[in-house]
């Protein structure tokens, strides 16, 4: 890679990232020049960190995640905005003074946000990832080391009104199409989730009922053509008829199914 010009102004860096292909060029600018604080060593390191494409939350060390600030360490997976819309549903699904899981926490974001929103509630995370869990936990996450519902405090079972999650949906033919260099980086243990994409999410609904108490609510992220396979599968677990979650563009983003009363 050809030596990084030295870049210590706004518009210097924010036109070295564009050329770069990033497309929020001056925004990352801004996140690299706070992060160095004037030591223009630092900044020089950082943008090169960047420009071979590493995540920028894990140069910055941050990502603000629906206005919450979540910490996000080296190797953990980063939080998207396209789970935005699916995490503010679930707060919004999450009684005053009621208690959520977290699935497949990663570093805590949507557990963060729930305890900003429902600070009365009780919100717990699970992750399978010891290095995420420890973020999440950082993060101020109750989080329990395991795989899904397995490491879920028993006093909770049965008892839990939201289970929502960012799981692994990507399907395994489909991993190569990621952006590139994303599997350069990050793990595809967090995206990879079956020949069609919906092995772990099957597992989610399946165990869902388990936990949730009576109304409760799932909300899961997923991708195009597995809201028809996952609504089947729910159905038959006796969730109500579940709602596909859009988001402004009409693209597919995730999965709301409630079970009933009684």
């Amino acid at each position: 890679m050809a030596p990084v010009r030295p870049v210590h102004d706004l518009e210097t860096l924010a036109g070295t990232l564009g050329r770069a292909g990033f497309v929020a060029a001056r925004d990352e600018a801004l996140e690299l020049l706070s992060s160095a604080r004037g030591d223009r060593v630092l900044l020089e390191r950082l943008v090169r960190r960047r420009l071979e494409g590493e995540p920028l939350a894990w140069i910055t060390g941050s990502v603000s995640f629906c206005g919450v600030t979540v910490h996000v360490d080296p190797g953990v997976y980063v939080p998207r905005w396209q789970s935005e819309p699916l995490a503010c549903r679930a707060a919004e699904r999450l009684p005053p003074r009621g208690t959520a899981l977290d699935v497949c926490a990663g570093a805590g974001a949507i557990a963060a946000l729930l305890r900003a929103r429902r600070p009365a509630s009780r919100v717990v995370a699970t992750e399978l990832d010891v290095r995420a869990a420890a973020c999440a936990a950082s993060n101020g996450v109750e989080v329990h080391v395991g795989n899904l519902f397995e490491p879920l405090p028993r006093e909770l079972v049965g008892r839990v009104d939201v289970v929502v999650g960012v799981v692994p949906y990507v399907p395994t033919a489909a991993l190569a199409l990621l952006p590139h260099g994303t599997l350069d980086w990050e793990a595809p243990l967090a995206y990879d989730g079956g020949p069609d994409g919906t092995a772990v999410l099957r597992r989610v609904a399946a165990g869902a009922p388990a936990v949730l108490g009576r109304p409760g609510a799932l909300l899961l992220e997923l991708g195009a053509g597995q809201a028809d396979l996952i609504a089947e599968d729910l159905l038959g677990l006796g969730f109500a008829e579940p709602v596909v979650l859009v988001d402004d563009d009409g693209d597919v983003r995730g999965i709301e199914a409630t079970l009933p009363a009684g």
